[in-house]
């Protein structure tokens, strides 16, 4: 049911792209592509951006006894 595209319908498909979004919008399109596609790598491998992974780290605890007495 399915073949593999050949060169011919290949030139085809690229040619009603080109008409649909015209030749100054691909560059701008294929760009956005390729920039979804990292961020989605990014996030598919876990990567975090430095400022992500500091807001992780665990903070130190208040103390529960900050405004309790003095013990004698």
């Amino acid at each position: 049911m399915f073949r593999s595209f050949g060169p011919l319908e290949l030139l085809i498909i690229f040619g009603v792209i080109l008409l649909l979004f015209g030749a100054t919008r691909l560059p701008k399109l294929a760009q956005s592509m390729g920039q979804a596609i990292r961020e989605f790598r990014k996030g598919t491998s876990g990567e975090q951006p430095p400022a992500a992974r500091q807001a992780r780290k665990p903070r130190a605890r208040p103390s529960s006894r900050r405004n309790a007495p003095p013990s004698p």
